[in-house]
């Protein structure tokens, strides 16, 4: 601390910081167009992150495995996400071994237009339809 410093504070000229609560999606409340599908595809690229890193895969190994070049692996872990669809995230889900499951429900006429979301399953396949062992 400088010479004559001591025990003061320096107010800021800056105006306070609004603070909101967000919600579950920061792409929609960054205003993001298509933030439900921007999510989605944000959390199936964590999936196939996680499922890359579970099987001790490198990035060349993970791309001969889904079948794209080092550089895409790169992106797509990095959450450079242009130019992979979802339909693809989900292909390469299936390529590391992992069932995707697509359920949909049906909404109330008053709640509007649909969502899109991405959930991990808390159960293993074994515990969901049984291991096949009697």
């Amino acid at each position: 601390m400088r010479a004559g410093t001591k025990g003061r504070t320096r107010k800021s000229s800056r105006p306070r910081a609004v603070v909101r609560e967000g919600s579950a999606n920061v792409f929609e409340d960054l205003g993001v167009p298509d933030g439900g599908e921007a999510l989605a595809k944000a959390e199936l690229a964590a999936q196939i992150a996680t499922s890359i890193a579970g099987r001790g895969l490198n990035q060349t190994q993970a791309a001969e495995l889904l079948e794209v070049n080092q550089a895409d692996v790169s992106d797509l872990v990095r959450g450079k996400l242009k130019g992979f669809s979802t339909d693809r995230l989900l292909r390469f889900l299936n390529a590391l071994g992992r069932d995707v499951e697509i359920v949909i429900h049906a909404r109330g006429r008053e709640r509007g237009v649909g969502r899109l979301r991405v959930l991990e399953a808390a159960r293993s396949a074994s515990a969901r339809y049984g291991s096949g062992r009697k």
